[in-house]
């Protein structure tokens, strides 16, 4: 009996070391994915900035602008792509929108981010867009990969339609979190206007017409959770101007907006909360399943090692019974 029970030890011993790797290195890559459905809300501020007042096209100090970033996922998008390619796809419908002091619209930029929901590639389809104009993501935006590594990445500007390289800048401690910080930095660049603009009847296309062109740069900082590849805060040291052509007179250019920009409070602790609960069932997956098991597999190979040894020893001959002579009968 204790020989059958060691054998059924034994086979379970094989199949949770099997297990273990099986875990790690194929099931997680297959069950760790971005959902189609979510949906995030981030509101940036920029406390003392410079903006411009497009009615006098003067620069003037304000106490704070604010910076609303909502993703949205579009099931039904990714269903159609995935019609059409191999994988599963997710659809990020985004709005950035920004909001003057007065609580007026300062700038409205629409966005559709298409990309792998296991590796956070960018996937091209139709409807890949910023503003409305067409693009082709090189790099990653928004969030990185799982199990983020301690490297350079290269990153998708929206307002620049460029991919450059973020910078990997070291481990820090964030509220708890161990966090890799990012940095990246886009040198002065003429981007286009945005297609909505604040003061009624203005267009893109009339400020074009001006000659006038607008600059942008900016640092970006991220503080990215690795295990989960989400950012648990951000900033952007964000500047935009005006430059040349008729629009300005005899000025050779004008601040359109300067500031620092900053998550709110309490955003940073949702997001932190949020990542937390994240971060455990990747660590499931990745660390306490499959060690788990390891350690499982172990604990029975040991047990039916036992039982075989206690099995073999009751069925081995005492040394009394082997000296005893066989008896003859008469």
């Amino acid at each position: 009996m204790r020989r059958k029970a060691g054998l059924v030890l034994l086979a379970a011993a094989v199949f949770f070391a099997a297990l273990s790797p099986l875990l790690r290195w194929y099931a997680f890559p297959r069950l760790a994915k971005v959902p189609p459905h979510q949906y995030q809300t981030m509101v940036l501020e920029a406390e003392n900035a410079t903006l411009l007042d497009y009615s006098t096209l003067r620069a003037r100090q304000v106490p704070r602008v604010t910076i609303v970033q909502t993703l949205k996922g579009n099931v039904a998008a990714s269903e159609g792509i995935e019609r059409t390619v191999d994988g599963d796809v997710v659809v990020w419908d985004g709005l950035t929108y920004v909001v003057g002091p007065d609580g007026e619209m300062v700038s409205r930029i629409p966005e559709r981010y298409i990309f792998d929901a296991h590796t956070q590639e960018p996937v091209h389809a139709d409807g890949e867009m910023v503003d409305g104009d067409p693009v082709r993501r090189r790099g990653i935006e928004f969030k990185w990969p799982f199990l983020t590594e301690k490297r350079d990445y290269e990153y998708f500007d929206a307002q620049a339609r460029v991919t450059a390289p973020i910078h990997y800048k070291g481990t820090r401690d964030f509220r708890g979190l161990e966090v890799y910080y990012f940095e990246q930095t886009i040198p002065w660049t003429q981007v286009p206007y945005p297609k909505t603009l604040p003061v009624k009847g203005m267009t893109p296309e009339a400020l074009t017409e001006t000659g006038t062109t607008r600059w942008y740069t900016t640092v970006r900082k991220f503080w990215v959770e690795p295990l989960t590849g989400a950012p648990v805060y951000g900033e952007e040291i964000h500047q935009e101007e005006l430059r040349g052509g008729a629009l300005l007179g005899d000025r050779d250019k004008v601040t359109a907006f300067a500031g620092h920009v900053k998550m709110r409070e309490d955003y940073i602790r949702h997001t932190v909360d949020l990542v937390k609960s994240h971060r455990t069932l990747v660590l499931l997956l990745t660390s306490y399943l499959p060690w788990g098991f390891l350690a499982l597999a172990v604990l029975l190979l040991a047990l039916s090692l036992y039982l075989e040894a206690r099995a073999r020893r009751r069925t081995r001959p005492t040394p009394e019974s082997a000296a005893e002579p066989a008896r003859l009968s008469a």
